[in-house]
């Protein structure tokens, strides 16, 4: 059953700490503080929900730590969204809450103090309400309760979050109405096409409870195919990242195909194109080149009493001023008890919150070979995709993107233009 395209409000879902402005509070509820924030901000129950979803079909079926926030004003007629993770160990939408959340935590120098909030003008709670999940296993605040539950794949951890979304409504029947938009960046944009894909064939096959599934947006999306890495290339040739000599030699060498070399010459000039490629922020190519994201403070700063009455000093963290220097504050916010206590974190399950675990801390089995097939199998059926790209990103070049999309040959409604934010030209539609 696809889509109607009427203008109706949407639900979503998403993955990440939870926080909201003491002025969303509409309704006469008893607030509370925020933890670890004390005198600064308010929690409002009626538009934060955080909690641990679990279900026992199985022995060692995992345990989701979710945070949503709905919409002020009119819940009932609001958009959902749900999002997946950015890779497998990284959270779901790691960096949601300066980019989706009603307020976020602020960069502050060398300090990480809890009291520096900062509103979001651009908090996508404004539109929809969403969903945070922590998804695969093992992400974030989410746990299995036998070893065995961590073994997952991109199957099957597509399917465990079309299992959480189907017991999610079954809880929360009065969403069911809500258009539902599933979305997710980097390698979620992978996952989120296969997760719409099991929602679509439950609605075609009536399997309840019938999620009112309207489309998906990606953001920057990884596909799995080679396509996403034969594209960096031509990508750091038009940036200037390599010399036209070198990709001269690559073009003639290699043929088209950097991924798999069948000859030393093409071999040679993929390990130069490489050696140039880890001089620069692959995730933003203008960024200064800074150490890891997920770094960790000294652990005496974890034994204090309050985030609001300390200010920690931050250790093998990114310089300030790198971007990701953003993530930073995150790691002591969200291992502070009063805010695990209020996530409803349950003692003993997670004993560190990290934001990205280290490449294969994790078992994770990569068996999607490729998600192009299902943004084409979703898009004919009437299902509407929003896939959006930075143009600095060079893990994701914006240049594959654009070829996957041209290989359906779908016909062109408007012409390429320039869309504006203050009188500015932001982008290109």
């Amino acid at each position: 059953m696809p889509p109607d395209t009427a203008a109706t409000p949407l639900c979503s879902c998403g993955s990440s700490p939870a926080f909201s402005l003491r002025r969303r509070c509409r309704s006469p509820v008893r607030r509370r503080w925020s933890p670890a924030c004390r005198g600064s901000m308010a929690l409002c129950p009626s538009t934060w929900r955080p909690g641990t979803w679990a279900w026992a079909t199985r022995r060692g079926a995992p345990s989701y730590s979710t945070t949503s926030w709905s919409r002020s004003g009119a819940p009932a007629r609001t958009p959902c969204s749900c999002g997946t993770r950015a890779g497998p160990g990284a959270r779901p939408s790691a960096p949601s809450p300066s980019r989706l959340a009603p307020s976020s935590l602020s960069r502050d120098g060398t300090t990480a103090r809890c009291r520096s909030w900062s509103r979001n003008p651009y908090s996508l709670t404004q539109v929809a309400s969403i969903i945070f999940v922590d998804s695969p296993v093992g992400t974030g605040f989410s746990y299995a309760r036998d070893p065995k539950g961590y073994n997952v794949g991109d199957i099957s951890a597509s399917l465990q979050v079309l299992t959480f979304l189907r017991k999610w409504f079954d809880d929360h029947p009065r969403y069911l109405s809500n258009p539902f938009y599933l979305g997710g960046d980097s390698y979620a944009g992978k996952m989120t096409p296969l997760i719409a894909q099991h929602v679509s064939e439950g609605i075609e096959e009536m399997q309840y409870p019938l999620i009112n599934l309207k489309g998906y947006l990606v953001g920057n999306p990884l596909t799995g195919d080679k396509i996403d890495d034969n594209s960096r290339i031509p990508y750091c040739h038009s940036f200037g990242i390599i010399s036209d000599q070198i990709y001269e030699a690559a073009l003639i060498n290699c043929r088209g195909d950097y991924v798999n070399p069948t000859n030393k010459l093409c071999a040679n000039v993929g390990q130069t194109i490489n050696d140039l490629m880890s001089e620069v922020d692959n995730e933003g190519i203008l960024d200064p080149v800074c150490p890891s994201a997920s770094p960790k403070p000294r652990r005496d700063a974890l034994r204090r009493k309050s985030l609001a009455e300390e200010h920690y000093e931050l250790s093998d963290g990114p310089p300030y001023g790198c971007i990701k220097y953003r993530y930073h504050p995150s790691y002591i916010w969200a291992n502070d008890n009063a805010t695990r206590a209020a996530l409803g974190i349950k003692e003993g399950t997670v004993k560190e919150w990290i934001r990205c675990k280290p490449k294969g801390e994790l078992p994770y089995t990569f068996d999607l070979p490729s998600s192009i097939g299902y943004h084409f199998k979703l898009t004919t059926r009437g299902y509407r995709a929003l896939v959006y790209s930075g143009d600095h990103d060079l893990t994701v070049p914006f240049s594959g993107t654009h070829a996957w999309i041209r290989s359906f040959n779908f016909s062109i409604a408007e012409d390429w233009r320039a869309w504006h934010l203050d009188g500015q030209a932001a982008g290109s539609i």
